[in-house]
């Protein structure tokens, strides 16, 4: 009886959320520069037709730092701040 309690408030959790609230992406990869990207970087040999979708179909964040040059400390300073 509590794990069907449960689910059933799970599932009106879900769908209460506001229609309009909004959606984060958060993209981490790991060697990619700042001039990779052609959104970022008209001038870029790769190309990045869907992230070129996204940023024009969003807004693009591009000041950000890392506490690190290798990829552990990265993960770990985005998961913790």
């Amino acid at each position: 009886m509590v794990l069907l309690s449960q689910g059933i408030a799970g599932w009106f959790a879900a769908f209460s959320v506001a229609a309009d609230s909004p959606n984060i992406l958060v993209i981490l990869a790991d060697d990619m520069g700042f001039g990779d990207v052609q959104a970022l970087n008209p001038d870029s040999k790769i190309p990045t037709p869907n992230l070129n979708a996204l940023s024009k179909s969003g807004m693009t964040f591009s000041d950000a730092h890392s506490p690190s040059a290798v990829c552990t400390p990265t993960r770990y300073g985005l998961l913790t701040g």
